[in-house]
C-alpha cells in the first residue's frame, strides 16, 4: 500500500510532463501545457493529503481498554506536520528567491566580464550573494527539522 501511495503522485507528474511536451511539439499553445501542469500538480497535492487522511480515518482506533491520551500526545502529530510544512516552505521559497536573484545577476556579471575581464571578481560576488539566499533558507530548514 505504501508503495502505491509513493508511486501514484510520481506517475501523475511524469504523465503530465510527457503530455505537456507532446502537446507543445504537436503545435498546441504553451498555455494549455502550463494549465495541464498546474491541474496535475493540484491533483497530486490533493491525493498526497487526502489519501493518508482517509487511510487514518478508516483504521480502527483500538479495542478494549486503551491508554488515555493526553493533550501533548494528541497535538504532537499536528505540530510535527506543521514543522515539516514550514521546513518545506523555507527551502522552496528560498530556492525560488535565490533563483530569481541569480537570474538577474548572472547575465549582468557575464556582460560586465565580457567588457572588462578585471570586473570578474566583483561580478562574482553579486552572483554568490544570490546563491547565499538559497543557502540561508536551507540552513533554516535544517534548524527547523532538528527541532522536530
Amino acid at each position: 500500500m505504501n508503495f502505491v501511495l509513493i508511486c501514484l503522485p510520481v506517475l501523475f507528474l511524469a504523465a503530465s510532463v510527457i503530455f505537456s511536451i507532446r502537446s507543445v511539439k504537436n503545435g498546441k499553445k504553451v498555455r494549455s501545457a502550463v494549465a495541464t501542469q498546474l491541474l496535475t500538480f493540484m491533483a497530486v497535492c490533493v491525493l498526497t493529503f487526502a489519501v493518508p487522511v482517509a487511510a487514518s480515518a478508516a483504521t480502527p482506533s483500538g479495542t478494549g481498554a486503551a491508554a488515555p491520551t493526553t493533550s501533548a500526545t494528541a497535538t504532537a502529530p499536528s505540530s510535527n506536520g506543521l514543522g515539516l510544512i514550514a521546513a518545506a516552505l523555507v527551502t522552496g521559497l528560498a530556492g525560488i528567491g535565490g533563483g530569481i536573484a541569480v537570474a538577474a545577476a548572472a547575465p549582468a556579471a557575464i556582460g560586465a566580464t565580457s567588457e572588462d575581464p578585471k570586473a570578474f571578481g566583483k561580478a562574482l560576488i553579486f552572483v554568490a550573494l544570490g546563491e547565499g539566499i538559497a543557502l540561508y533558507g536551507l540552513l533554516i530548514s535544517i534548524l527547523i527539522l532538528n527541532k522536530i
